[in-house]
């Protein structure tokens, strides 16, 4: 892994289910080329973990907001998770999926 590199946890909270916010944020993830995950939660946030390098991960929230104006803007909290060696892509987790 490139040392540069980071995986942080999110968790969006407001108005982010049943908007497109899960398809949005793979979207700009994948446009970084970030890896990692997203699913929506029971409580109704929304959670993802996203690894790359620093840079593109701090620049995510603004192409969050680039790809989905019409997002209300969520409260969002993030924390330094242990990177995931060997992820390739990323992708929207659905129900019940870990």
């Amino acid at each position: 892994m490139i040392p540069s590199h980071e995986r942080r946890a999110y968790r969006f909270t407001g108005h982010v289910q049943g908007i497109g916010f899960r398809r949005s944020l793979s979207r700009a993830a994948q446009h970084l080329k970030l890896t990692g995950w997203v699913r929506n939660m029971p409580d109704g946030s929304v959670e993802a973990e996203v690894q790359g390098p620093a840079a593109a991960l701090d620049h995510l929230l603004i192409a969050l907001r680039i790809a989905g104006p019409w997002i209300p803007k969520p409260t969002v909290r993030w924390t330094t998770v242990p990177p995931v060696p060997g992820e390739e892509s990323f992708r929207i987790r659905h129900d019940g999926e870990r």
